[in-house]
């Protein structure tokens, strides 16, 4: 055992937690930047194939061990838990309190990544631009036709669970934003915040069984057909933005001007443009930064 290698790969973890706390930040990206993308695909696809539960059913646990790289996945998981579990309260403070300027800085932080793909995409082709409206249509479909207030059963926690862990695996995409999507991000984060464990046991469980049934599909995708999947990805990124446009939802807006004044609103709330224009700018900065900080990585 490396201490210290632990260390660091927890530290790593942590980062890939809070950009999957934060939507518009990919989880798959922090990886990437990091130097671990191909350890963690390697260490998935590991666990979904069956030599190493013979091993385990054999009870050669060491061996076991070994093979699904098991050392560098808890010292991952320590750390995205952890991230996770701390930042959840932060989160669902200033949603409550500050959601115009929160969702200003998401956007921001959303419209940067989807330019970032958008660049990094060479030589575009007739096909590629139908395939990344494809991606804008499906994005606008499924956050236009979605109602507002989705179901708090815990089948669909499971389901959100399920499909928001796969995008851990995908740079560029974030699973908090899955989540917004879905109508489920603050729910989320509020059961992670007060400890739900009904709620947070099932989104465990549909992010387990997700992973294990469709990263390796996601992998031959990507391994296949890379360039048409992240178009699509890319166009549903950009038809997604409709929902966590600031003053998406106004009643939100609202009641946090009465929490923060404590005087109720009786008349048209302060749309706070100025708050919001600097905050879209942090965001946009701060995954400018972040794509920097990847190139003079690459190159040391």
């Amino acid at each position: 055992m490396n201490i210290a290698k632990d260390i660091i790969t927890g530290v790593k973890g942590f980062l890939m937690g809070a950009a999957n706390v934060v939507p518009g930040v990919s989880g798959g990206t922090i990886a990437l930047i990091s130097g671990i993308y191909s350890k963690l695909i390697d260490a998935i696809n590991a666990l979904m194939t069956p030599q190493p539960y013979k091993m385990l059913l054999g009870g050669k646990l060491k061996d076991f061990w070994k093979s699904i790289n098991g050392e560098f996945l808890l010292s991952l998981a320590i750390g995205v838990i952890v991230s996770i579990f701390s930042l959840a309260k932060l989160m669902e403070y200033v949603l409550a309190h500050y959601p115009v300027q929160t969702w200003a800085f998401f956007f921001g932080l959303i419209i940067a990544s989807a330019w970032l793909m958008l660049r990094d995409i060479k030589d575009w082709k007739a096909k590629d631009v139908l395939f990344t409206i494809c991606g804008i249509a499906l994005g606008l479909a499924i956050c236009t036709l979605s109602p507002t207030e989705t179901s708090d059963s815990l089948w669909f926690i499971a389901i959100c669970g399920a499909i928001a862990i796969c995008t851990m695996i995908l740079p560029g995409v974030s699973g908090s934003f899955i989540l917004v999507i879905f109508g489920k991000y603050d729910y989320i984060m509020s059961a992670i915040s007060s400890m739900d464990i009904p709620v947070l046991a099932a989104f465990a469980i549909g992010c387990g069984a997700g992973i294990l049934a469709f990263a390796k599909a996601l992998h031959w995708l990507l391994a296949r057909y890379e360039r048409q999947t992240m178009l699509i990805l890319l166009g549903f990124v950009i038809g997604s933005l409709v929902k966590v446009w600031p003053w998406n939802d106004m009643s939100a807006v609202t009641a946090a001007q009465e929490l923060r004044t404590g005087v109720p609103c009786v008349s048209d709330p302060d749309m706070l443009i100025v708050p919001a224009a600097i905050w879209c700018i942090i965001g946009l900065v701060f995954i400018i930064g972040i794509d920097l900080f990847s190139k003079k990585s690459v190159k040391a």
